[in-house]
């Protein structure tokens, strides 16, 4: 069977996508091209494996099902791409492919719990019944093309059908607006900050907002190209249903079995933690009173972890003030974040996960969190003292998604080498695009390369002593430390001046000369 690369697939993954163009908005049919690829892959890894076993064991169906069950999945009869294809013509394409997709779900529950709750192919989302019946199948006819054939048996050993996913939700990101930070990060940014994360094996990671899971598997990936162990765990929480769904989906086609990536607010209800028993911080501050007969139940700690990292949401409102005084996990011992601005409550979270001896993180900030005073000025004043701050990156503007603004990632160490604090310029580097900047791999190098080296670099970076960011009453703008001021050329004005006279002279030449042409011709 002829092999296929990585272009052909996601070609045809994302001229799917017409079906839907025009007629329903692309944050609503991205949950549905994404779903359907991840049963017709499902579907044909089930038949490549199948098939081969039928040659094997053909006479012996008893010995196929008992190979099949080890499997890293189980697809129940009539729960395939193939059984829905068939049927395609026939009313009910909506109903069938839910209760194929539950099915799925109920077969494979320890992988697969509650990943396709939130979406419905029987939603009045794709229009009415005849409507919704007609774009249904011609998304089953788009997966059915010769080109979207994704037996390993055609694609290869390669990773390329978690490649296409990643490539369409980049593609949804960069068609979403302002929604796409909800779900993705910049392949070059997560490149970015799994470099600068150092991660080993035997490491566990965790990403708490953790969006689509891209920023997680690049730094699970980074570990596998280095070492070839899968030897790590990943472990992310998301808040947005849908948005939770597409990691859990990411992750089981990236081959990432050992990971846990749970649903729910990570400041208000945080789920990753010791333990099994979840627990919530924020119950007592809502009048919720255990029964007197009831037993105490000693609370859960958070789980910490090797590497945090995360880019959470710029600024975000309701994320959460009025419980935070009363957290049970102390995660706002160092002050409360304000109200309408909950940057540093995703930091001092992050903070409290780290492991005491290994623990390091990179997060992605809006510049507000470098300087803003108040309680944000206190926090960060606490977090320098306690020498937790390591690196300072400033990113080119139009990075991100849905915003324009430049951003900086902020690196926290449990263990320093030093007192100091890095501070890079790196928000000139860059490959310009015509709606949006890239990071190219020399300014990746650049900036990974300054960090290890840990020394200053002349209008790039700078090492400030705790002194020096003290004398700055702690603000971290980074045109403080790092200066990218050019000096112009002294202007020599009697040169100017000479060099005027002599245009001059030279001009009133040309005026004479065409003045004598002009007679010449005729004309006065």
């Amino acid at each position: 069977m002829t092999t296929v690369d990585q272009n052909e697939i996601n070609a045809a993954v994302w001229s799917a996508c017409d079906t839907f163009r025009g007629t329903v908005d692309p944050s609503i049919y991205k949950d549905y091209v994404l779903t359907m690829l991840f049963l017709k892959y499902v579907s044909d890894v089930w038949q490549d494996h199948y098939d081969e076993y039928k040659t094997q064991y053909g006479d012996h169906p008893d010995l196929i099902e008992e190979m099949l069950k080890n499997e890293r999945f189980v697809l129940p009869p009539r729960a395939n791409f193939y059984a829905l294809h068939e049927q395609r013509h026939s009313p009910g394409n909506g109903e069938r492919i839910d209760k194929a997709l539950h099915a799925i779900e109920d077969a494979n529950i320890g992988k697969l719990r509650d990943v396709f709750q939130d979406i419905s192919f029987n939603s009045t989302k794709l229009g009415d019944e005849q409507q919704k019946n007609d774009i249904l199948r011609h998304l089953l006819e788009d997966f059915a093309k010769p080109e979207l054939n994704l037996r390993p048996s055609r694609v290869g050993a390669l990773d390329i059908i978690g490649n296409a996913y990643e490539f369409l939700i980049k593609n949804f990101a960069s068609t979403s607006g302002k929604k796409a930070g909800e779900f993705y990060t910049p392949p070059e940014v997560s490149t970015l900050m799994a470099q600068l994360m150092d991660p080993q094996e035997g490491e566990e990671i965790s990403d708490p907002t953790c969006g689509s899971g891209s920023l997680l598997l690049k730094v699970g990936r980074l570990i596998r190209e280095r070492t070839g162990s899968r030897k790590y765990a990943l472990y992310g929480q998301e808040a947005i249903g849908s948005t939770w769904a597409l990691a859990k989906m990411n992750m089981f086609l990236h081959g990432e079995d050992n990971h846990r990536i749970e649903w729910g607010d990570t400041i208000r209800n945080p789920k990753l933690l010791d333990g099994e028993a979840a627990w919530d911080p924020f119950s007592a501050v809502r009048g919720k009173k255990k029964p007197a007969s009831e037993p105490s139940i000693k609370p859960a700690s958070l789980k910490h972890f090797d590497i945090v990292v995360a880019n959470p949401p710029f600024s975000l409102e309701k994320w959460g003030h009025e419980g935070a005084e009363a957290d049970t996990f102390s995660r706002f011992r160092r002050g409360v974040p304000p109200r309408t601005k909950g940057d540093y409550a995703f930091i001092l979270h992050m903070i409290e996960t780290m492991k005491p001896r290994s623990g390091r993180m990179a997060v992605v900030v809006p510049h507000g969190v470098l300087f803003r005073g108040a309680a944000e000025g206190r926090i960060r004043k606490q977090l320098i003292d306690e020498n937790l701050l390591d690196v300072v990156i400033g990113l080119p503007e139009k990075l991100f998604y849905g915003t324009g603004i430049p951003a900086a990632i902020l690196v926290f160490r449990k263990k320093k080498v030093d007192d100091k604090v890095l501070f890079i310029d790196a928000s000139r580097d860059y490959r310009d695009g015509k709606n949006q900047n890239f990071l190219r791999d020399a300014d990746l190098a650049r900036i990974v390369d300054t960090v290890q080296a840990r020394h200053s670099v002349d209008k790039y970076a700078y090492l400030a002593s705790p002194a020096e960011i003290a004398g700055n009453d702690y603000n971290l703008n980074i045109p403080r430390y790092v200066d990218t001021f050019e000096e112009e050329a002294e202007i020599d004005l009697v040169a100017v001046r000479k060099e005027r006279l002599e245009l001059k002279a030279e001009l009133a030449k040309l005026e004479e000369q065409m003045a004598r042409y002009l007679k010449e011709l005729g004309y006065e």
